[in-house]
């Protein structure tokens, strides 16, 4: 079962009736509407939002290094994955303590936040929302951040549930410049009341295991990692309630014919011209429509390509900017094509309701929303067909992940690229300028799956509904599988064709759970990957490969090469960190999965795969998965300290600052590893999942796996505790000196930031 809506038939010319473009001049008088207030806007939502986001934002703050929080008790034992009593002092009023530094422990005088948090693997906090008090007893509040409700005449610690207020207390312990901070706290509201939204319309984890794909997509709650993942600076409310996609609202996009002097097609072989693509994806009424508003203004349809707009981008963007184009007849606005699409999580690409077999199509949108302006840059977007078939040609030929893995590639296979007469020619402007207007389409998912399958991003398994049920326990059950046989099933499904990119064709895909797509048999077991968007977030080895050579100037002129030994962290920080970070302790709570084993369990499929090829030894140990740490990545540093607000003209680079230990390395559960031969560095033992290691697998089921007692590491402890090496306390913490960054953008580099809406 595909779950996909079934086909409309095509829109004839008479339903091509309605407006599709607001009125290029303003009405007369007043405005005819007046002040509205959402429904999701009351106490009672706004509080869980923000208690939600309150723990968020101190658990990743404090990952990336900008918060340093303390053991209430530094006595008590510091067991991995079991939760402890923290404090982060906040400073004084002013900032600071009495000699100017920022102190842990008792400090009176001093605002801190409370909480209890458990560490586990790569150093993540796992911080219990219902735990977070604010102590500000012996201090005078002069940071204009006010208790909330009956909060307010309590003489104690008192529940903390306002993130805007917890900002501003703690925005000199942050280091932040005023700038900056009258931007977070706009971002910071603006994703609090997207959250209330959520909130306010959500489902159960057992409903939305019902829905279909694209109205899956309009429930989740955005980038795991990125605290501000639903800003979208440039929005208004009603912007942001009509366009995102937690607004769930169905659009008819219009049109938009471009001369071809300033707009450019591509599109790989079977849509190589512009009118294959319009013969697939228009009605023969629609494509006649859009011809005769041309030739009823005297102009040659031969002259222009069509691409559709987004109502929004037109309004806010492309008219103000190509106003010159729009009287010279370069641009010139036509009706809808008549189809019902619907906003995914990307927010700028839109599915075909009416017909899922047509292509999804991305539009651009000049606002700023986790970390980037959401554009489409020129050169990328006329380079994504030749980079689709290039990357589809090594699944082609290569018959373990064309037969084996049935890896599906949802390629970008047509673009239309609209340069503007100046800013696509001066390259010191802001980078937003020179993605103002274009479309890229791309295949659908619903074509490309067996009958009886259906599919879900992959951050669809991170969702927790507001009874507390994580919806990745809602398919467990209902595949009829035993905890750790499905996990065994889903890193089956994900990680061998991921791997066999990287290591055998030294090419990466940035597999973070928006682009990384699972596909699902009947039962809802995983059976098999989906990937998306190559041209932003497919990345080569630096070093000369011999899979290269036949490699296209044009792709190798767009896509990022890194080098050999970095390459390998978009796999961690887009999938390991990015998704399993949070998937992990889901996983213990509501699975009975320990970590140990859930991580011993992604080992066991990485030894698996290398014991399958071990003719690719070398580039095992050229692409290092298992070491012992990897760099930590940091997104929230981008905003707060590298980047802040500022114009740019390149993309901004994701930021490293330290080290974080590896929990797939050997020595990270030494207890459950045993060395077995052929497999180097050690496999899993058959008690650690319940089955024999089979050519560095798991055989067998027993899925039961490791035992419940101590929960935490009984010997090598590396992974989750706090202290040297995992959580440094200088580079940020008090607002230091920024960490260094990588030569890769932020919406590419190691996963990341193209994942939220």
């Amino acid at each position: 079962m595909q779950n996909f809506p079934a086909p409309r038939p095509r829109t004839t010319a008479d339903e091509l009736t309605e407006p599709v473009l607001p009125p290029v001049t303003a009405p007369e008088g007043p405005p005819p509407y007046g002040l509205f207030a959402p429904a999701e806007l009351t106490p009672e939502l706004w509080r869980e939002a923000g208690q939600r986001l309150l723990a968020k934002m101190v658990a990743e703050f404090s990952y990336e290094g900008l918060f340093d929080p303390r053991p209430e008790d530094p006595e008590s034992p510091d067991v991995p994955f079991h939760h402890r009593a923290y404090r982060l002092p906040l400073g004084r009023p002013e900032g600071t303590s009495r000699d100017g530094a920022v102190r842990g422990g008792e400090s009176a005088g001093e605002t801190a936040l409370l909480f209890r948090a458990a560490r586990s693997a790569y150093g993540h906090w796992e911080i219990d929302p219902g735990s977070l008090r604010l102590d500000t007893r012996g201090v005078e509040d002069t940071s204009g951040a006010e208790r909330n409700g009956d909060d307010r005449a309590s003489t104690g610690p008192y529940p903390a549930t306002d993130p805007l207020g917890f900002l501003v207390r703690a925005r000199h312990v942050l280091g932040l410049d005023g700038a900056t901070l009258g931007h977070l706290l706009r971002e910071l509201n603006a994703t609090l009341a997207a959250d209330a939204r959520l909130l306010h319309t959500a489902l159960t984890s057992a409903d939305l295991a019902e829905l279909g794909y694209a109205e899956l997509e309009g429930h989740q709650t955005g980038h795991p990692w990125i605290v501000l993942n639903k800003g979208r600076l440039g929005f208004s409310a009603s912007d942001a309630a009509r366009w995102a996609p937690e607004g769930r609202a169905e659009a008819r996009l219009p049109w938009l014919a471009v001369r071809t002097h300033l707009a450019t097609y591509r599109g790989v072989p079977g849509l190589d011209t512009p009118e294959q693509l319009y013969a697939a994806e228009l009605a023969p009424a629609v494509r006649e429509s859009f011809d005769a508003v041309l030739t009823g203004r005297g102009l040659d349809p031969a002259d222009y390509l069509y691409l559709p707009v987004h109502p929004w981008q037109w309004d806010s963007t492309v008219l103000p900017l190509h106003a010159a184009g729009v009287a010279a007849g370069d641009l010139v606005p036509l009706p809808s094509d008549g189809a019902r699409r619907l906003p995914q999580q990307s927010i700028r690409t839109f599915l075909n309701l009416d017909d899922p077999a047509r292509h999804t199509v991305k539009l651009p949108l000049s606002i700023l929303n986790t970390l980037v302006w959401r554009g489409l840059p020129t050169r990328r977007t006329i380079a994504a067909p030749a980079v689709t078939a290039w990357v589809q040609s090594i699944r082609d030929r290569d018959p373990y992940l064309r037969e084996e893995c049935r890896v599906v590639l949802l390629g970008e296979v047509a673009s239309v690229a609209v340069r503007h007469p100046f800013y696509d020619a001066l390259p010191e402007v802001p980078y937003q300028y020179k993605e103002l207007l274009g479309a890229i389409w791309r295949e659908p998912l619903a074509p490309l799956l067996d009958e009886d399958e259906r599919a879900r991003t992959l951050a669809s398994l991170l969702h927790v509904d507001r009874d507390g049920r994580a919806f990745v326990a809602e398919l467990v059950a209902r595949s009829g599988l035993a905890p750790h046989d499905w996990l065994r099933r889903l890193f089956g499904a994900l990680l061998p064709p991921l791997l066999h990119f990287l290591y055998r064709h030294g090419t990466v895909f940035s597999p973070h759970g928006e682009n990384a797509i699972v596909v699902f048999d009947a039962r809802d077991v995983p059976t098999r990957l989906a990937v998306k968007d190559f041209v932003d977030d497919v990345n080569l080895s630096a070093r000369t490969l011999p899979e290269h050579e036949d490699m296209p100037a044009e792709v190798r002129d767009i896509l990022l090469a890194e080098d050999p030994a970095f390459l390998p962290q978009f796999i961690h920080s887009g999938l390991f960190v990015g998704v399993f970070r949070y998937l992990a302790p889901l996983c213990r709570a509501q699975l009975g999965v320990h970590d140990e084993d859930f991580w011993n369990l992604v080992r066991a499929e990485i030894l698996a795969y290398q014991a399958r090829f071990p003719e690719l030894k070398e580039r095992f140990e050229l692409f290092e998965l298992l070491g012992p740490e990897i760099e930590r990545l940091c997104l929230n540093r981008n905003r707060l300290h590298l980047d802040g607000y500022r114009d740019r003209a390149e993309r901004p680079h994701a930021a490293v600052d330290g080290m974080v230990a590896n929990p797939l390395h050997g020595d990270a559960f030494r207890p459950r590893v045993a060395a077995v031969g052929g497999l180097g560095d050690g496999a899993l033992e058959g008690g650690a999942a319940g089955g024999e290691v089979s050519g560095g697998g798991l055989s067998g089921g027993g899925a039961a796996g490791g035992e419940a007692s101590g929960e935490g590491l009984s010997g090598g402890g590396a992974v989750g505790r706090s202290g040297a090496g995992e959580i440094p306390s200088g580079g940020g913490a008090v607002g230091g000196e920024p960490s260094h960054d990588r030569t890769g953008p932020v919406d590419g580099a190691a996963g990341a930031v193209g994942a939220a809406s």
